[in-house]
């Protein structure tokens, strides 16, 4: 928990004096910025929208036109200037400081929820909250609604298709920031389930009484009671719309409608400048509304926009392709902008069918040694991927070669939690005494700690003794249940049940089959309960199934796990070492390499089958297919396999039907092994790729 009583009182001090223009502080802005920049940095008052292309300079324009206000005469502590991190805004400020003299502690500069916290703190006892709030962390108050929901509904979290505290307020906390009722968001997650809805609804209720009452906030009260202050208490509204003459807001096509409507309150004078590129939208899944970019000109009448569209990252060529992606935007969910080139001319970006996802990973790993040996450091290598999964056989190749990585996104696949509840599954089945594997997952279970486990597991093992058994037959058996926590009971017997089938399929069946089962049943409601994506993380234990198929028996794909595991976990990464980078597309957004891999770009795959089939947005995942190709500088490489096992079967993907839309004169084919796709086809230097029995090799 965060007190916010420990904090200075010193951010919101009296509203400033007006200032006379300052002398010149010696920076030609018109020399340090390109034209588009200028125009920018030197608008005159009044709302405007930036739309800052990739690689297009953002950050200089924002810090530059923080410095110009200054020069015009503005007082810093009349300058507003709200982030998504408090790194962005702490080094925009650091910068300017640089280039004026002007202490960056004069300034307001922060996340939304740092500067609401300091809004609560003058204007809270408006809505009944003390000044001495305390705030509470993620894990406070996942604990308080755990509280809450106990005292509400004490039989509620033994019905195991229930869910637990956290997604529930992973749910919550996205209505709110959307504006949506709690109802509403839940029905549409629990469509067939409406007495769970009503459940809900009557928790979040509960859980805002209990803080208000105990003189707590979570981080999303920072922000609905700020506008609450705005929209209901003219004290708080004049005095926010007084004290900043100026708002700037930096990744405005990431703001929520909840943030975006502060914003507008705030700035009701029109001194805003929103910076942000509508093409860069790519976290509406977590609640940020590219409406508010798209209707900025609406919602602040007179709004001038400035385009910054001079590239000082990638190739022409690159870029080639990057504005063909956004060439087949939808026109009126969209402004237009074209990326502008200024870096020298190179390769033009390659697109790589492969056989499937290890000849996919096999080429990959060729191609950065090639880069490699050319003089290329590891570190300048990014490989970028629409989900996790996509990159396991990558992460199995690299890691058995020896070659450095590190992911951006996460753990490596392998390490993931789920993952290794899964595997410690099978591990136990294999292996009964596997006492190991067998705490991994049964101490996820209510009220089960290690002691209790160990405990049951010696009364299975006994009984399993007596009756000349296996242990997995005899865990659901009544001498073991009587034995086992009343919470858990339930869960246990779920549980057991499970590794039963497990055990009884691993018989007679092949590890891919193994796999399959040990997907479903007890673990399967045990991450929809517990885990808000619950989703992605069923895609990568599914994804599991298809690694085993390259397994003959289960317990040489476990004992290659064991392998793959060791060999990634164990190495440690030296301090300055030079390593590929792996990352999900979502995590590489503000990163830039000379050489690029986008990888598993098949229909399907990405664009993902989701958006495919209209259950989510197909443009968002065309603005990430952008956002991805403006990470490289020098070489993109886009691949995708054109067979895929699902469960076993082969299964033909094509390729995806972003790279189909775009002009064949923007890329090569490199002719692998076959002639998919459009371009102008290639042959990959100093590899052959050949064909036996449908198996490709390079040799």
């Amino acid at each position: 928990m965060y007190d916010y009583e420990d904090e200075e009182d010193d951010l919101f001090g009296p509203p400033p004096q007006a200032a006379k223009p300052s002398a010149n502080n010696g920076i030609d802005f018109e020399k340090e910025l390109n034209n588009d920049q200028y125009l920018a940095v030197t608008a005159p008052d009044g709302p405007a929208l930036v739309l800052a292309g990739a690689g297009s300079g953002k950050t200089r324009t924002l810090t530059y036109r923080v410095a110009y206000l200054l020069e015009q005469g503005v007082p810093p502590e009349s300058i507003l200037l709200l982030t998504f991190t408090n790194k962005a805004s702490r080094q925009m400020l650091e910068r300017v400081e640089e280039l004026t003299g002007v202490g960056s502690h004069r300034f307001l500069g922060g996340t939304f929820h740092h500067v609401g916290g300091q809004a609560l703190r003058l204007f809270g006892d408006l809505i009944g909250l003390p000044r001495s709030f305390t705030i509470l962390d993620d894990g406070d108050s996942d604990s308080l609604l755990n509280e809450v929901i106990r005292e509400i509904d004490p039989e509620f979290f033994k019905a195991k298709e229930n869910p637990k505290a956290k997604p529930i307020k992973g749910l919550i906390s996205f209505a709110r920031n959307v504006g949506k009722d709690v109802e509403e968001v839940a029905l549409a997650r629990y469509p067939a389930n409406r007495e769970l809805v009503s459940k809900i609804d009557q928790f979040f209720d509960g859980y805002t009484r209990t803080k208000l009452a105990r003189g707590l906030t979570d981080y999303d009260d920072l922000l609905v009671f700020w506008l609450t202050l705005m929209e209901k208490h003219q004290e708080a509204r004049e005095y926010f719309q007084n004290r900043f003459s100026h708002v700037l807001v930096d990744e405005y096509q990431d703001v929520n409608s909840l943030q975006a409507s502060i914003v507008d309150q705030v700035a009701s004078n029109h001194q805003i400048m929103a910076v942000g590129d509508d093409a860069q939208c790519i976290y509406t899944w977590r609640g940020a509304d590219l409406d508010q970019i798209l209707s900025f000109p609406e919602r602040h009448l007179g709004a001038k926009i400035f385009k910054i569209e001079t590239n000082y990252r990638s190739s022409p060529e690159i870029l080639q392709l990057a504005n063909g992606i956004l060439e087949n935007r939808t026109a009126e969910k969209s402004f237009s902008k074209e990326l502008k080139a200024s870096r020298p001319h190179h390769d033009l970006p390659r697109v790589v069918p492969t056989l499937d996802a290890y000849q996919q990973a096999d080429f990959v790993i060729s191609k950065i040694e090639e880069l490699y040996n050319s003089g290329a450091e590891y570190d300048q290598i990014a490989i970028l991927y629409r989900a996790h999964y996509h990159a396991m056989e990558l992460q199995v190749e690299l890691s058995r070669r020896g070659l450095p990585f590190l992911i951006t996104s996460g753990l490596r696949f392998f390490e993931q939690a789920h993952v290794k509840d899964l595997v410690a599954q099978l591990r136990f089945v294999a292996n009964p005494k596997d006492t190991t594997a067998f705490l991994r997952f049964a101490c996820l279970l209510p009220k089960v700690g290690e002691k209790t486990a160990i405990k049951l597991l010696k009364v299975a093992q006994k009984l399993a003794q007596d009756k000349s058994t296996s242990v997995c037959e005899v865990l659901g058996e009544v001498q073991v249940l009587n034995k086992v926590p009343k919470d858990a009971k339930d869960d246990w017997a779920s549980m057991s049940e499970t590794l039963l089938q497990i055990h009884e399929v691993a018989s007679n069946s092949s590890p891919s089959v193994v796999v399959e089962e040990a997907t479903g049943g007890w673990y399967q409601l045990y991450l929809r309960s517990t885990y808000e994506n619950w989703p992605r993380r069923e895609e990568d234990l599914e994804s599991l199934v298809d690694f085993a198929t390259k397994y003959d028996s289960l317990a040489e794909m476990l004992s290659q796990l064991v392998l793959l595991s060791s060999e990634s976990g164990d190495r440690v990464i030296r301090q300055g070492e030079s390593c590929i980078r792996l990352s999900t597309i979502h995590q590489s957004k503000g990163l830039e390499f000379p050489h690029v891999f986008i990888i598993g770009l098949a229909d399907g795959l990405f664009p993902n089958k989701r958006a495919i089939d209209g259950e989510s947005d197909l443009e968002e995942e065309r603005r990430l297919f952008y956002v991805a190709s403006t990470r490289a500088e020098r070489s993109l490489h886009l691949l995708y396999p054109t067979l895929a096992n699902q469960k076993g079967t082969p299964v033909r993907l094509m390729q995806s039907r972003f790279i189909k839309e775009l002009p064949e004169s923007r890329y090569e084919l490199l002719n692998v092994h076959s002639h998919y796709g459009h371009g102008r086809q290639k042959t990959y230097a100093n590899s052959t790729w050949r064909n036996f029995g449908g198996n490709f090799r390079r040799y």
